[in-house]
């Protein structure tokens, strides 16, 4: 049961990301085949969001797989193609979106969000070390000493 167990995780281990390109979709040419890979592979899905066209099963998806083979066999480059469905749907359908005006928030706000965390636990920990740091007042200092005395008592 071990090792029939230690098989199976290694075979999961193994095994690649499903692709979602059906039989029907691949192109007879295996090098215009691989160009579409290599598209597809850096377009984000409209639906899924966090896969690939390549990976993801939705209908969206493969309308634009099917796009980008198309034009490949239009003779299309592969700048052209991103460039038409980037001018069809945005920067948004890239996985690797590129740094400009209107993407720089997106880019920047990591970084902002590490630097605001940073300050905010710099902040916390600088008003919790205060008031030990800070002297007694007289009245404060009677006050205590009262207290003291009465716990002697």
């Amino acid at each position: 049961m071990r090792r029939l167990l230690l098989l199976l995780s290694a075979l999961a281990l193994l095994a690649g990301p499903a692709r979602a390109v059906q039989p029907g979709e691949v192109l007879k040419d295996a090098a215009l085949e691989q160009r579409a890979r290599a598209i597809s592979s850096g377009l984000r899905c409209l639906v899924c969001q966090n896969q690939s066209i390549d990976d993801s099963d939705a209908p969206l998806a493969k309308d634009l797989r099917v796009l980008v083979r198309e034009r490949l066999v239009a003779g299309d480059s592969d700048r052209a193609v991103v460039d038409f469905v980037v001018a069809r749907y945005g920067d948004f359908v890239l996985l690797r979106p590129p740094l400009n005006a209107r993407t720089i928030a997106l880019w920047a706000a990591p970084f902002l969000i590490v630097l605001i965390g940073a300050a905010f636990l710099w902040r916390r920990r600088n008003r919790s070390l205060a008031p030990a740091n800070a002297a007694l007042t007289a009245e404060e200092q009677a006050r205590l000493d009262e207290l003291v005395k009465r716990g002697d008592g």
